[in-house]
């Protein structure tokens, strides 16, 4: 299995975990090629798309110093462009060696989304994660 594959599979099960946060939408805000997800019109990550010239990766705010530390040491980490990178923003690629597990980039995600939504939001969230054990 290629590296890219493998990149390309762990992008689609982040997408389909952020899909199944509450409330969350898909949305396409500059183009097909630009796959981001939102809620309460916010976006928490951005996904970019799969079939670009480059790796599949994706870029999440995280406010806690600790994530945040940490998802800057992943293999090709950088803060986020167009200035976002200063508001805690960080992009990861998936296709690198050592790139991090799907089950952290989860955990990433769910954080990025914990930091735009609305406190019904991220209280349903809660629930849901109890229930679950």
């Amino acid at each position: 299995m290629k590296a890219g594959q493998a990149a390309v599979r762990k992008w689609e099960a982040v997408r389909e975990f952020a899909l199944g946060l509450p409330e969350a939408v898909e949305d396409h805000p500059w183009g097909p090629e630009d796959c981001v997800m939102k809620v309460n019109k916010k976006i928490f990550v951005f996904l970019g798309n799969t079939d670009g010239p480059q790796p599949p990766g994706l870029s999440v705010k995280l406010k806690d110093e600790a994530l945040h530390g940490h998802a800057l040491t992943a293999p090709g980490a950088e803060p986020t462009g167009y200035g976002l990178g200063r508001s805690g923003w960080v992009s990861v690629p998936l296709g690198e060696k050592g790139a991090p597990s799907l089950q952290v980039l989860c955990e990433w995600v769910e954080e990025s989304y914990r930091t735009v939504a609305l406190k019904r939001h991220v209280k349903e969230l809660d629930a849901r994660i109890e229930a679950n054990g």
